[in-house]
């Protein structure tokens, strides 16, 4: 047989409820055949808050793994040899102060050796690419230029101290999930390292002739939909822009260090809820849009699990995911042969559409003055809220047909879901009172001086230009908590709202055919609902809690807007409390919730009682996200008016049953 080239590495995005399941979890999954760690953390840990954090409340556990201090870092990573290993960890805003964490604990297994031979060993990478966190997961914590700053620390410290260490993974597979067309997905990622490469280049911690090195270094993260020899052809037009930016912006002459390098979790934008047994053959065509083109294949994959638009995935259904990656590499003959695209007329064109239409973008956000200046003007998340709007009006009008869900959608009763709760895997209930007692018993025993003397050496640091990277590991050491070092330095650099995009963004409004005459119904029953009510129909679009994924919230919003309702949508990360007083202040006639993060039965409720004590009962409240069956009955024993999830797609459809429950709630026939 032809000699294989060697496979990619083989990752499952995976963390929840405690350090410790987390680590049975991950040891599990090595045994298995799995090449490298792929480690997702909670939402209080990716946004700087201790589990005891108000803003933390329903959110510990439930979207990863809480990592409050250093003494859970050790125990995420028990009986795992970190110098030995590959760890990718999905981390942002508070990525200097985990990758700091992540050091001490391999220090501390590795006694024998001082800590810059260990530093010399670590393998992995930090995503750490907070521009994107601005346009579309929205665990951002600092204002850009800080958060720039924060990179541009990171990375000069590993270029010179853990060398084999990604810094940065310049991450698009959110730009996709958020409605980016590929082009934009193309542009708005390579922006991004222009962004982060022009700050490192201009804080001058590193000389001319390591700079090389830092672009080689730089990797990406990017997704792979379902379209896959359109994703085939973006992979090969990011690899060949990428050549072009590194050569004549920044002079790159090793061609080593010009390559692309990227990992890739495939699609979970386009998985279903409804017949999700058809996700398997979507989550395999994906990979092969990543993994066919030799020239531009992935570096490491990771795949989601085929009931993740259901819940939380099992470990049986991440090792099908597994599986899936196993077959490709060590059953078939991919790997036997060079690039079989080489010399297609047809890629080849796809490619050069794609590279033409990134270069004109590229060049539109430059203009303004870069990603930093798009971001905040809110030019690249309306433009990306539009695509989605865009996407969202294809598949309502059945100009892009999806199985099971606007076509073929009658089905075989499934034996994978005739048990839905048993078909996905329930976070902890015990998780947030695991990592209060973790807190509390760690603060009692660390030395408190030592820690405030850590702190504000710190707020001094962050103060000057000084890298911060030295004294993030002191804070580490000396047993501060992640939500200690982000206190800190919010408190030195503020905090940051990102625009939504909403009040810009074009509308893909149904026009034509059944799909049109259903909003225009739609538009004239919001129009007579609030001549009855004596007024226009008002919505409170409110996302409660940790939970940044807004681009459902904001298609929800988009749309309400072209259906005659007044929309008030104030962003992301608000506490009940807000939502409560906005719907007062607003004098509302309906407020939608968007959690898609696990914490709706502790944040509902919440809101619910809130309205009460504010004189608001009567005011209906309707919940959208991932709900499993049984929960959505509970919330609507609790006094819900309708619930929401991914089957739902229509959106002229929850328009329609919005007016309803106003109707019901105000006694009108």
């Amino acid at each position: 047989m032809t000699e294989k080239d060697r496979p990619w590495v083989m990752r499952t995005y995976a963390g929840h409820s405690t350090a410790v399941a987390s680590n049975a979890l991950y040891r599990t999954n090595l045994a298995k055949g799995q090449t490298g760690l792929s480690v997702a953390f909670d939402l209080p840990t990716q946004t700087g808050y201790d589990p005891d954090s108000p803003l933390a409340r329903g959110e510990v556990g439930k979207v990863g793994v809480p990592v409050p201090h250093l003494g859970e870092m050790r125990k995420l990573f028990h009986d795992i040899p970190l110098t030995e290993m590959n760890t990718s960890m999905t981390i942002n805003a508070t990525a200097m102060w985990l990758l700091a964490m992540y050091q001490v604990a391999a220090e501390e297994q590795n006694p024998d050796l001082t800590p810059d031979e260990v530093a010399g060993q670590l393998a992995g990478t930090t995503q750490n690419d907070i521009i994107k966190e601005y346009l579309s997961r929205g665990t951002y914590v600092f204002p850009p230029e800080h958060s720039l700053r924060l990179i541009g620390d990171m990375i000069s410290y590993t270029v010179h101290q853990i060398p084999q260490w990604n810094p940065i993974n310049i991450c698009s597979y959110h730009l996709q999930e958020a409605g980016a067309t590929p082009t934009q997905e193309l542009a708005y990622a390579l922006c991004t390292a222009i962004a982060v490469l022009d700050q490192v280049r201009a804080s001058g911690q590193v000389s001319e002739d390591d700079f090389e090195k830092v672009v080689g270094r730089i990797s990406f993260f990017v997704n792979a939909g379902v379209r896959f020899i359109e994703e085939t052809c973006k992979m090969r037009a990011f690899v060949e822009l990428w050549d072009e930016i590194t050569r004549e912006r920044y002079g790159v002459q090793d061609p080593k260090m010009r390559r692309f390098r990227y990992g890739v979790q495939v699609n979970s934008l386009g998985l279903t809820e409804a017949q999700p047994e058809n996700n398997v053959q979507r989550i395999v065509l994906e990979m092969l849009g990543v993994t066919l083109s030799k020239n531009a294949r992935a570096r490491a994959v990771q795949l989601p699990a085929w009931n993740e638009a259901l819940g939380l995935p099992r470990p049986w259904d991440q090792q099908w995911s597994l599986r899936l990656q196993q077959v490709l590499a060590f059953e078939s003959d991919l790997l036997e042969y060079d690039d079989i695209f080489e010399g297609s007329v047809v890629i080849e064109a796809k490619v050069r559409e794609l590279v033409e239409g990134a270069r004109a973008e590229i060049d539109r956000v430059q203009a303004m003055g870069g990603a930093i200046a798009a971001v905040e003007s809110g030019y690249m998340k309306q433009e990306l809220v539009s695509a989605h709007a865009a996407r969202r009006g294809r598949i309502e009008n059945g100009d892009q047909l999806i199985v099971g869900v606007n076509i073929y959608e009658t089905t075989e009763a499934s034996p994978l879901t005739a048990d839905l709760d048993g078909a996905i895997m329930a976070a902890d209930p015990q998780a947030e009172q695991s990592a209060l007692t973790s807190v509390e018993e760690w603060k009692a025993a660390r030395d408190e001086s030592a820690v405030a003397e850590a702190l504000a050496a710190l707020a001094a640091a962050a103060k000057t230009t000084e890298n911060l990277m030295a004294t993030t590991l002191v804070a580490a050491r000396a047993g501060a908590t992640t939500g200690e070092w982000a206190g800190t330095l919010r408190e030195v650099f503020g905090e940051f709202r990102a625009p939504t995009g909403v009040s810009g963004a074009v509308g893909a409004v149904p026009s034509a055919g059944s799909a049109g005459a259903q909003l225009t119904a739609v538009r004239e029953k919001v129009r007579s609902t609030g001549e009855e009510l004596g007024g226009r129909l008002r919505l409170l679009v409110g996302k409660p809690g940790l939970d940044g994924h807004s681009n459902g919230a904001e298609q929800v919003a988009v749309r309400a807007r072209d259906a005659g309702f007044e929309v008030i949508y104030q962003g992301i990360r608000l506490t009940p409390a807000q939502i409560v007083s906005a719907a007062v202040a607003e004098d509302v006639h309906c407020v939608g919730l968007s959690i898609l993060s696990g914490s709706h039965m502790e944040l509902v409720p919440d809101v619910l009682d809130g309205l009460r004590e504010a004189g608001l009962a009567d005011v209906p409240v309707i919940v959208g996200g991932i709900i499993p069956e049984s929960d959505g009955r509970r919330l609507k024993e609790l006094g819900v008016a309708a619930v929401y999830t991914p089957k739902d797609f229509g959106l002229t459809e929850i328009m329609d049953g919005i007016v309803d429950v106003i109707r019901r709630a105000n006694g009108l026939a």
